[in-house]
């Protein structure tokens, strides 16, 4: 039974790591990187699985995506040597032989894995794209509800801005008028508004 206490070292966790890109270059699983990782450090496969996805893993994400490239074309290239016809040819005769009629299991289902892969990512392409143009729509939308709420809070300042030119007007009138009865003492004066808003004086005999 495989039982350690011990922290992980640097040489344990690079063994670990190493040993992952392996298995996913070769088309392998990580369970059985980590049943290999677990034989030579004496630990279980849990704990290897354990610190890969919660220490390791963060640090090699380049090369992951580097190993998973790798396996896709070398499934390409047995996918292609197991389907198209091979050609033999020499300085002095040329000849062509007949195409194999049984063809391995293992070669028909890394094909067909091939093809499925990159299927899968045309899909994920696909969606992800169609996601990125329903949001630019409504972004879209947004921002023209935007533009008219921000027209319309304009055309409110204009008016309301208009409205309090007229106001002042109003009542530098009124000052101008107010100080026009020091020049008749004989007169009173009083003001009224007209329908346009403007105050006139009506002077009065006292």
């Amino acid at each position: 039974m495989k039982i350690r206490q011990d922290a992980w070292s640097h040489e344990d966790d690079l063994l670990l790591a190493e040993t992952v890109l392996k298995h996913i270059k070769n088309g392998s699983t990580q369970l059985r990187a980590f049943d290999e990782v677990g034989d030579e450090l004496n630990r279980t496969s849990a704990a290897c699985g354990f610190r890969w996805n919660a220490v390791v893993r963060n640090q090699y994400d380049n090369a992951i995506q580097q190993a998973k490239r790798e396996r896709k074309q070398r499934q390409r290239q047995v996918a292609i040597q197991a389907v198209a016809p091979q050609s033999f040819s020499s300085p002095q005769t040329s000849f062509s032989p007949p195409m194999e009629e049984e063809m391995s299991l293992h070669k028909v289902i890394t094909y067909l894995s091939s093809l499925s892969s990159q299927s899968n990512d045309r899909y994920a392409v696909n969606q992800e794209n169609s996601q990125l143009k329903e949001e630019i729509t409504a972004l879209k939308k947004q921002i023209t509800s935007y533009q008219n709420e921000l027209k319309q809070l304009k055309e409110k300042y204009t008016s309301v801005e208009e409205d309090y030119k007229s106001l002042i007007e109003i009542m530098n009138r009124a000052r101008r008028m107010a100080f026009l009865g020091d020049e008749d003492r004989n007169m009173t004066s009083s003001f009224r508004m007209d329908k346009n808003g403007n105050l006139e004086k009506i002077a009065k005999a006292e």
